[in-house]
């Protein structure tokens, strides 16, 4: 078997999954046809000796969708182009609605011409066979299949109108210009919907797109003992290639010279820096810091790092388990029963009434099977849930969560499992000193050495270490005879002591003797931890330690999702003993640790082929995989640009506790859509009964698709009108605030947060602002986090809702 996937346009909703599952599924030699309805993916996998992807791909053709390479995204320009297209469709058929509204309008007012009719017939003809042509192609090859979908029941209403209208130019007594309007109509809502979805398809995703540019256009290679710069796609395995300090690493491979620490965090999620020598393995797109290095290439092309994470998320995008939202539940049963109904009214009034009455009546037979087919587009039925989404959107956009795809955002009223990573998402993803160790000197001197020697330093683990002492309240000293070695550490002149801070295997190089502190240094990397040793000339002075910081809010968010009913999981790449002391203190049973971008999908998938609902939330690329795999997939907005477009959902402002938020949220959408169905069938569920007595006039389907759209849209935004629901305001005064650049880092602290309104007086040193869905002490720590400590509330107004 093997496997071809497609990227495929113009998939609106369950209707057309199914509808490609039955038709390409049917075709000899395939066996199993897998469809992303968000993403519009078709992953097939077929026997190459009984059908060729040729064969394929004119099946999906002659259904009417577009295909498109999975690995090409589409320019600006094509998808601009796409746009204005379908645009100008909605155009034409809009003035012809208009047109078609008018005459109908002069007609109801008492206004006869001759010549009305027959320019209804054409404004109907130009609509269904000009602007809605393509619906008419899409339906007949699905009726051609035996498949009943969306466009099959569009065109069934629009023909009804042609037919009946047709009718009435002959026949008294059937309304000519009202059966005309509604094929007008309806084709026209069709035409609006189908741009609606392309609209929010083309401004979504680009991830694989963001995750290429990640890796450098040009290496630097030597070559005949020159350096050359050469485009990454002509490097060939087996070639060195040198990156200078502060260069992104343009390939996988293993170094053959030189010594670095290397930001692996884009690629493999975690914050530590990490030290390369001679034979350590570098991975493409990760960041050189301090020294240069020289790597023979190991992997190029479909093998490198990135382009597997690319393939990885192609492929969980593919399998990601369809959310068949309820509206489509219902519309698979209705279309059929629309159907029925029309046979029905029609067998009734010939056969029953010959039956009964000894007499066909033939003329209200048609008119009966007609008016259930025109009374029987789903206008309102499919809003229900769009508008039902649209509303819960909003409400979560007040709270910093945001919702990109709304298929999956209706599966988190049905989470069960919430995978979570560590780094970045569960902690903060940045190193800070977790200990100081005194061996022979006291704490104090040990943390003053090291920050005033490493004070000139880049590293990460060197800023922190400096960050730790200032806030420390120590006064550093400016160090002299500063030399950064690359891989190892920094030695330094700090008050006439010669200082050198780094690996306990640089220390050891340096000749300082550090086998007391070996142990320690043990047992703290075996908890996770980074450590450094401090020496003054060969004595080791004392050992630091450094780990990522747990979020303030995980502990609550998790224990609120544990009281929700849902198990919880630990995905990362970090060591084990780093993954079990995050978990230990957050209450965490199941973890995996040092797993790979596709293990973290995997795992995912493995958990849904147990009968689970699963929510990942991550922040990297490595997250990425396992973000597409999931039923929902929760990004923090602190994360990479390729996890935030892979997820579902964004939680601005880092807050773990929006998970649980967004979960009610969800619940909250989710009866908002039943409310919205139940009032869509107080019209279409009864009017399609009435129909078929034959007395329901055509107008009546087009005032009953009025008032249920106007129910719907009611019941889904009515509530957001009323009064009460501004919010809590809230004064604060921030003692910390001295200048204009303190004004804009609290404002776009707080509005990055989620807080909807703000206003900062920097002369009284006052903050306003109006809080949805969070509350004071997230405001304190927000501020806290932007470096303004001194944070008092001076009054509270309103609800807080």
């Amino acid at each position: 078997m093997e496997k071809l996937q497609l990227k495929v346009g113009g998939i609106f909703c369950s209707f057309c999954v199914e509808s490609i599952r039955k038709a390409v599924g049917g075709v000899d030699g395939v066996a199993e046809v897998r469809v992303s309805h968000a993403h519009e993916d078709v992953l097939i996998h077929y026997d190459p000796d009984r059908v060729t992807p040729e064969e394929l791909t004119r099946v999906l053709r002659q259904l009417g969708y577009v295909i498109r390479d999975p690995r090409r995204v589409r320019s600006y320009e094509e998808e601009e182009e796409e746009l204005r297209r379908e645009r100008r469709r909605l155009v034409f058929a809009g003035i012809l609605t208009l047109l078609a509204a008018l005459l109908m309008l002069a007609m109801w007012l008492g206004v006869r011409r001759e010549w009305f009719p027959f320019a209804m017939l054409a404004l109907a003809l130009a609509n269904v066979f000009g602007a809605g042509g393509y619906i008419l192609r899409m339906a007949a090859h699905s009726l051609r299949r035996g498949i009943l979908n969306q466009h099959v029941l569009m065109e069934l209403a629009a023909f009804s109108g042609l037919v009946g209208g047709l009718a009435g130019l002959f026949v008294e007594g059937f309304p000519t210009a009202d059966f005309f309007g509604v094929a007008v109509f309806v084709t026209t809502y069709h035409i609006l919907s189908g741009y609606t979805s392309l609209l929010v398809r083309t401004r979504a995703s680009q991830a694989v797109r963001r995750l290429l540019s990640l890796q450098p256009a040009v290496a630097r290679v030597l070559r005949d003992g020159r350096e050359r710069e050469v485009p990454v796609e002509e490097v060939g395995r087996g070639e060195l290639v040198l990156i200078k300090p502060g260069e992104g690493v343009p390939v996988d491979g293993v170094v053959v010279s030189g010594a670095s620490s290397l930001d692996e965090s884009l690629v493999t999620g975690e914050s530590m820096p990490v030290e390369k020598f001679p034979g350590d393995e570098v991975i493409g797109g990760s960041v050189n810091l301090t020294g240069s290095l020289v790597v023979r290439v190991t992997r190029v092309g479909e093998e490198s790092f990135l382009q597997q994470v690319a393939r990885h998320i192609e492929e969980a995008r593919a399998l990601k388990p369809g959310v068949v939202q309820l509206a489509d539940r219902v519309l698979k049963y209705y279309v059929p029963g629309v159907v029925a109904f029309a046979l029905l009214g029609f067998t009734f009034w010939t056969l029953g009434a010959w039956l009964i009455a000894g007499e066909v009546n033939l003329k209200r037979a048609a008119f009966a099977m007609l008016a259930a087919l025109v009374m029987g587009y789903p206008c309102a039925l499919g809003m229900a849930t769009p508008l039902a989404i649209i509303r819960g959107s909003g409400e979560a956009a007040e709270r910093g969560i945001l919702l990109r795809s709304p298929q999956s955002y209706q599966a988190l009223k049905d989470v069960s499992v919430v995978v979570l990573d560590k780094t970045g998402t569960l902690t903060k993803g940045t190193p800070r000193v977790a200990e100081v160790l005194a061996l022979e000197a006291s704490p104090e001197e040990v943390l003053k050495l090291a920050a005033s020697a490493e004070r000139l330093s880049e590293h990460p683990l060197a800023r922190a270490t400096v960050e730790y002492a200032e806030k420390q309240g120590i006064i550093l000293a400016e160090p002299s005879e500063f030399v950064a070695v690359p891989g190892g550490g920094v030695r330094a002149r700090v008050e006439g002591r010669c200082v050198a801070v780094g690996s306990l295997r640089f220390l050891r190089d340096e000749g300082v003797e550090v086998g007391k502190g070996e142990a320690h240094a043990h047992n703290m990397e075996l908890a996770g931890r980074s450590v450094v040793g401090v020496a003054e000339g060969q004595r080791l002075l004392g050992i630091i330690s450094f780990a990522d910081t747990i979020r303030e809010d995980a502990c609550a968010a998790l224990s609120q999702l544990r009281q929700l009913g849902m198990k919880l999981v630990m995905v990362t790449g970090d060591s084990h003993g780093a993954a079990l002391a995050v978990a230990k203190r957050l209450g965490i049973e199941s973890v995996h640790a040092g797993v790979l971008p596709q293990q973290k999908a995997e795992i995912v998938r493995s958990l849904q082929e147990k009968g689970e609902v699963v929510a990942f939330v991550g922040d990297g690329i490595n997250d990425a995989p396992a973000l597409m795999q999931a039923d929902v997939g929760m990004a923090m907005s602190s994360g990479t640009d390729v996890a935030i477009e892979s997820a579902d959902v964004v939680l601005v402002g880092g807050r773990l506790s929006a998970v649980p938020e967004a979960y009610h949220i969800a619940g909250r959408s989710y009866r908002k859509t039943l409310q919205n169905l139940a009032i869509a069938f107080s019209f279409n569920g009864i009017g399609v009964p009435l129909a078929t007595t034959g007395m329901v006039h055509p107008y009546w389907a087009m005032f009953a698709m009025l008032a249920s759209v106007s129910g719907v849209l009611l019941n889904s935004f009515a509530g957001r009108l009323l009064p009460g629901r501004a919010g809590r305001k809230v004064t604060l005064l921030v003692s910390g605030m001295h200048c204009e650049a303190c004004v804009t880092a609290i404002e776009q602290a707080l509005r990055k947060a989620g807080v909807r309104e703000v206003s900062v007086d920097p002369g009284t040193r006052r903050v306003e602002a109006v809080l949805c869905g969070m509350g004071v002490e997230d405001v304190k720590r927000v501020l806290g986090e932007a470096g303004f400590s001194g944070v008092e509330v001076l009054q509270t107004r309103g609800d807080g809702r």
